[in-house]
């Protein structure tokens, strides 16, 4: 006879009446049907909702982070050692662009010294800034125009008058700044060695004026210091900063400045870079200019700075992506930072996506960041003020929120350029 199936060791066999209610028809359970099948939809389409925007949130910020981890990295590399191109003699004069800087730019010449030829545009000065050069030694060249090309229009007629008295190199040093006792000689021995182009630290002169002015000398140590370090770490052009910079007669006759755009600085190097021709970062000399330590002023410049290069973005950046397509490799970096959105815009747009899918690339983004502030800092001569000042930073994301609006209108086509008002001018309000 044979003998009944046992159950496996330490299994215990089902009813026969569960069995059948293990089979029962799932019509049989109508209220979980309906609750289960819509809930686990909605779960779906919300996750995926989040996920979409999660993704358009970070998309805008990957030409940043991936320009601060490299240029970050790089800045750590030791300096490159340049190749002369065989030394030549300079003649070097100094152009100061001017607009009422009665206030300046008497410590501004005195920091210059008299070792090389100045010239003052005073551009459509009111006040006694042309006869305060005048007594200080300096060539004083009168402009008076309608004002709409700004800074730029001040630059070539300077820059005109400078190659018409036989110089060979022109660097460019605003009013309202000082610079260091060895800028003029750094700056001659780089063109002795053949540059094309060179631009000096730029850092700010009033650091410790207040908690703002502290953050922004960090943040201006960063762009102005440690991302062109790192650039010519990597053997690409540093940038241009619109003070401190120096173009060789060569390079003015091959791409004269006729950039009259609210930021002509980075117009200019734009071009410079499409022609092939690359700006070496002179580390060792310094430019100490003045930051706004009042809000209106602070105001006036970020929306200068930022709806400046927005109008740029979308001018030059596609004819610039051409460029790297056609095999321009070079201009990668420039297209790259063009760009870039601004560090606090990037900021908010990282938090933002913590709440989304996309968590992951937006803790690794603010650790980038993090990473790119804290060499900053150490780049300078009180790292645990200036980390201090951070504190700072949700007071920071505040104004330039409430700042979105002028930077907007100055992201428009036709945006006239703004001079910054001087602190100076402020007190006596």
């Amino acid at each position: 006879m044979r003998q009944a199936e046992q159950p496996y060791p330490g299994s215990r066999q089902i009813p026969f009446a569960h069995k059948l209610h293990a089979c029962t028809p799932l019509s049989s359970y109508p209220t979980k049907i309906t609750i289960l099948y819509p809930l686990s939809t909605i779960l779906c389409i919300v996750h995926l909702t989040l996920a979409i925007v999660g993704y358009a949130l970070v998309l805008p910020t990957l030409p940043l982070l991936a320009e601060l981890l490299v240029l970050t990295l790089a800045a750590l590399f030791p300096a490159r050692k340049l190749s002369p191109s065989g030394a030549s003699e300079v003649r070097l004069a100094i152009l100061v662009p001017a607009h009422n800087e009665e206030k300046l730019i008497a410590s501004c010449l005195a920091s210059l010294g008299n070792t090389v030829p100045i010239f003052v545009v005073a551009h459509n000065c009111t006040d006694t800034t042309a006869t305060i050069a005048s007594s200080a030694g300096a060539n004083v060249l009168p402009l008076t125009d309608d004002g709409t090309h700004g800074k730029g229009a001040a630059l070539h007629f300077g820059f005109a008058q400078a190659v018409a008295a036989g110089v060979t190199a022109v660097l460019v040093i605003d009013a309202d700044s000082t610079v260091s006792p060895n800028l003029i000689a750094e700056v001659t021995s780089a063109f002795a060695g053949g540059a094309a182009a060179v631009q000096v630290r730029y850092v700010a002169a009033n650091p410790s004026a207040s908690a703002g002015t502290r953050l922004q000398a960090l943040a201006m140590r960063g762009v102005n210091v440690l991302r062109p370090r790192g650039r010519a770490r990597l053997g690409l052009s540093c940038g241009i900063f619109g003070n401190g910079f120096a173009l060789s007669i060569t390079t003015l006759t091959l791409v004269p400045y006729l950039a009259h755009s609210i930021v002509e600085d980075l117009e200019y190097h734009l071009a410079l870079v499409r022609s092939g021709i690359c700006v070496d970062f002179l580390d060792a000399a310094t430019v100490f200019g003045q930051l706004p330590d009042n809000t209106a002023a602070a105001s006036t410049q970020r929306a200068r700075w930022e709806g400046g290069r927005t109008m740029l973005r979308r001018r030059l950046a596609l004819q610039i992506f051409g460029g790297v397509l056609g095999g321009r490799l070079r201009m990668f970096e420039p297209l790259l930072d063009l760009l870039s959105l601004p560090l606090t815009s990037v900021v908010i747009l990282l938090l933002l996506a913590l709440l989304t899918p996309a968590r992951v690339y937006a803790g690794c983004g603010l650790e980038i960041i993090a990473l790119y502030i804290l060499i900053a800092a150490l780049f300078g001569g009180e790292p645990l003020f200036d980390l201090a000042a951070l504190l700072q930073a949700p007071f920071y994301l505040a104004f330039k929120i409430a700042n979105l609006g002028r930077t907007r209108r100055a992201a428009r086509g036709d945006a006239a350029w703004v001079r910054t008002e001087r602190n100076d001018d402020a007190s006596e309000k």
